[in-house]
């Protein structure tokens, strides 16, 4: 039986059917790379919606998707914090850091991009390239879990 990896990813129920990629450029991609932006755990990844989308929308449902990572030791490169520039916190690093996974993603070095977390740099964030010839078989959906933000 082969080791699996556990990731996480908040998205809106209606969303949930499958691991949909946009192809917009984020802060380790450019545009036109399908990419899908995990967390490490269920708290990481709500942290993280909170920050970059800077808003929830009332009403609305929201799922976290358990998905697994087959063989993760041999599919996920690492980035760690001495790897990256001392500024990479910051807006002004948004275009190394853009640089850096667009080569990753170029290359097809791996399947999954192991990043420390801008809003947690001791937690991890994981990015799935979705068009690396080991996606369909590494990569799935375990469960979906309803997700319940509190109003405060």
């Amino acid at each position: 039986m082969s080791e699996t990896l556990e990731i996480y990813r908040l998205c809106r129920k209606k969303y949930a059917g499958e691991l949909l990629v946009s192809g917009l450029a984020n802060r380790w991609n450019r545009e036109g790379q399908k990419v899908i932006y995990c967390a490490s755990s269920r708290s990481l990844a709500s942290l993280e919606l909170l920050v970059h989308r800077s808003m929830i929308i009332p009403g609305e449902s929201y799922v976290i998707l358990v998905i697994s990572i087959q063989e993760p030791d041999h599919v996920i490169m690492n980035i760690s914090l001495p790897e990256l520039p001392e500024n990479w916190r910051s807006i002004g690093a948004f275009g190394t850091l853009q640089k850096t996974g667009a080569q990753w993603y170029d290359s097809q070095a791996s399947l999954a991009l192991r990043i420390p977390s801008i809003v947690i740099p001791e937690e991890y964030n994981y990015i799935i390239h979705t068009e690396h010839p080991t996606y369909l078989t590494h990569v799935s959906i375990l469960r979906r879990e309803d997700y319940f933000w509190d109003s405060r």
